[in-house]
Formats: C-alpha cells, structure tokens, sequence
C-alpha cells in the first residue's frame, strides 16, 4: 500500500502549535532555530508565545507553518518513517512540500515565503479583499455565482478543497454578493473567512510578478520525491516548471479534490498530514471516506502513525 503525504498552509497555524513535540523531541527547536537564523528573528518564540496577532500576519505565519511542516518531516525521518511516493501541500504547504523533497534548500524556502507572503499583503490594500467559505454547492454552482456576483469586480473560486467545500477570493463587495447569492441558491454554509490576503485570485497577480523576479535568484533542483503541485494536480521535473507553476499558483486556485484524486491514483492508500493541527485530514476524508488519514497533531499521533505505517 502506498503512502502520501500533505502539508497544510495558513489556516492551521496556532499560538503553542508544536509546544509538546518540542518538550519531547530536540529537533522540533534545532528545525526553528535554524530558521530563525536565517529570519533574523527568533521564530520558536514568536509560535510558542505569540501574540497571536504577530503570529498571523502573512509573512510571519508562512515561515512559521513552513518550518512546522519541515521540523515534523525531520522527525518522522529521524524515527524512522517511511518515504512516501508521492506529496503535496496545500497552497502554502506546496514550498514544505518541495523542502522535504530536496528541490529547494529550507533556509532559502523560508526567506522566500516571508517575501511571498510580504508579496501578497502589499498586492492588495488592506481591507480590500476578503475570502469566504461555501459549503453545500456544485464547483459549477459556485463558478457562476461568482461570475455574476463580480459586478466589475473580482471575485472567482480560490480552493477546491472537497467536493462540498469551495472557498473563493476577490474584492471584498463581490465576496459578500457570492456569500449571499450562495445562501440564497441552498448552501449549507456560506461564511467570510478572518484573512486580510484574497489568496489564489487575480488581486494576487502582482504579487505573483514580485514572486517571480525573487524565484530568479533561487536555486531549484529536480525532487527526489514527486511532487504535485497545487495549480493543476501535475508532478513537475525541471526546476523551470517548478518555479512557473509557483508564480501560477498564487493568482490560480487550488485544485486539492484532483490533487487526492491522482494521488489515489497514484497507488495513494494512506495519507499522512505532516505539519499542525487536521485540517486536510478532515479534507481528504471528504474527498475520498476510504482513504486512511493520519495527523502528526501531537507526539501520540506521531508514534501511532508510524506505527500504523510499519505494520501495514
């Protein structure tokens, strides 16, 4: 049977995430304090003490979540955990992703998601974008909500996270039309989202342009793991592919649902999602229920998946 792992993104990080790996494995604090080198600020206090507030601002949260996903890969490693087939990350998840796969050095990728996500906050004024969470409707439904919600504006669908839940971006007035016009057509749920940063939308095209002329001066290689990458559910090889599909990726959305999709068909049986909290385990359930999901939330978890793993 074969494994995959997911990375999550920003959404899942919390103030004392990682807090008891840290009390029981030393590498969880040597991974944070190598990225705070290279940060120039010390990144272990800013999740372990907060302030929250801090913690959420994009270009600190990315760092944060990226050092993580890669500090639990470290230790799944070093107790041993099998090296899995094939890997994604979810949006921000995506550059953990190609860390743990050897395409991009940790100390580059974490100086360049703190300028990715100073990239994305400067593309749009703050308070002029929003995102919002649709449950409950069709990909098309959702589609044409948001064509006819825009009204000059922007507004389209950012991630495809379940076959029920689809989150979309844009300005902010054409993020409330879809949330209500979604209501109005039987959603579920239609809620706006606690993000200053309209993700995976054409607002992020200039920050997409930034991101590209920083991408130049990186070193890239082929990965050692595939990689599917977020913008189309396709693995990539040459390091030119890898950074466009990266520039792609910010003003694109994220096609998660393909995503399990070809990792199941990939082999794909269990999946195990390295980085902080359940998220995507609650994701891929909905993509597929047979699916077997494993969190790394906690150190029991940890010893329960790699357990799972070594018996199968």
């Amino acid at each position: 049977m074969a494994l995959g792992f997911v990375f999550p993104g920003q959404g899942s990080q919390s103030v004392g995430m990682l807090n008891d790996f840290a009390n029981h494995y030393p590498q969880v604090k040597k991974t944070f304090a190598e990225a705070s080198e290279a940060l120039g600020y010390d990144l272990w206090d800013l999740v372990a003490k907060g302030p929250a507030d801090e913690l959420n601002r994009t270009e600190r949260t990315q760092p944060a979540m990226l050092t993580a996903g890669v500090a639990l890969w470290r230790l799944w490693r070093e107790r041993g955990g099998q090296v899995p087939g094939l890997i994604a990350g979810h949006s921000l998840g995506e550059y953990t992703a190609l860390v743990c796969a050897d395409a991009v050095s940790f100390t580059d990728a974490v100086n360049l998601v703190a300028d990715r996500g100073a990239f994305m906050q400067d593309a749009v004024p703050e308070g002029a974008g929003a995102m919002a969470a649709i449950l409950g409707l069709r990909d098309d439904e959702v589609i044409d909500l948001c064509r006819e919600a825009a009204q000059g504006e922007i507004v389209s669908a950012a991630n495809f996270n379940s076959p029920e839940q689809i989150v979309v971006a844009g300005h902010r007035g054409a993020v409330q039309r879809a949330v209500q016009a979604a209501r109005q057509h039987g959603a579920k749920r239609a809620v706006m989202l606690p993000v200053s940063v309209p993700s995976h939308c054409e607002l992020m095209r200039r920050a997409a342009e930034m991101l590209a002329g920083r991408l130049r001066y990186m070193t890239i290689a082929s990965p050692s793991i595939v990689v599917i990458h977020n913008v189309d559910a396709s693995s990539r090889s040459k390091p030119e592919e890898i950074a466009k599909a990266l520039i792609e990726q910010l003003y694109q959305p994220v096609h998660w649902v393909e995503t399990i999709q070809k990792m199941l068909d990939g082999g794909v049986t269990r999946l195990v999602e390295c980085g902080p909290g359940q998220v995507l385990t609650g994701l891929n359930k909905r993509v597929y229920r047979q699916i077997q999901s494993l969190p790394l939330c906690n150190p029991g978890s940890l010893e329960q998946a790699l357990m799972h793993i070594a018996e199968s």
